[in-house]
């Protein structure tokens, strides 16, 4: 779920479309790459619990099970993140492998995975921005889902995400698709709302969820 825009809604609808899906019987993993943790936060895990983060996932410290804890709902987990996350761009720096970091760690998620165990779902909660956190989860991902506000910029936003998807496909990841946009904030006796949501339907046509 990304989208460089703070406050659209990523973490709202990761928590969500998370639990619906652990709700049909998928299990699923939420991996918060957002140094502010909003989605760790609202999923129950505690600050003072967040031992192991996605931060140490990578960094190279930890492997992606060991950051993995329950959430009080059934079948859905969660990889928590911490504030450390806002360095890790000084930290890989030049490192040969540091926008597939993500990637390779959840290439090894379901090896040796006890029986029942393996994720139908990985869900990836980015932050608000186009950064080395957000490139890896661009190269890790089969596809992106992107929380639009329906306010007046969005088209902007959105077409600054678009150039940065073409660029993650054309250097890292040729397989990523965009899933779909997500119409966060809707009020239909609003005119800006509705106008808004006509224009990013006329520029991404079928791809914009009903």
């Amino acid at each position: 779920l990304a989208n460089q825009k703070g406050g659209v809604g990523k973490t709202t609808t990761a928590i969500n479309l998370g639990t619906a899906l652990a709700a049909i019987g998928e299990r699923v993993l939420v991996i918060d790459l957002d140094p502010q943790g909003n989605a760790s936060t609202g999923l129950g895990i505690d600050r003072r619990d967040r031992n192991c983060s996605t931060y140490d996932v990578l960094i190279g410290e930890a492997k992606l099970r060991d950051a993995i804890v329950a959430t009080a709902v059934p079948r859905l987990h969660i990889a928590a993140s911490t504030m450390d996350l806002s360095g890790l761009e000084l930290e890989l720096g030049s490192a040969r492998d540091r926008a597939f970091r993500l990637r390779n760690a959840i290439g090894d998620l379901n090896v040796d995975a006890p029986e029942g165990a393996d994720y139908t779902y990985v869900l990836v909660d980015c932050p608000p921005s186009l950064n080395l956190i957000t490139v890896n989860a661009m190269a890790a991902s089969h596809a992106i889902l992107v929380p639009l506000q329906c306010e007046f910029f969005a088209l902007e936003g959105l077409s600054q995400l678009l150039q940065t998807v073409e660029q993650v496909r054309s250097t890292l990841n040729p397989n990523l698709t965009i899933h779909g946009i997500v119409m966060t904030m809707f009020d239909s006796r609003n005119n800006l709302s509705n106008q808004v949501v006509a224009d990013v339907r006329q520029f991404m046509g079928d791809k914009v969820y009903d």
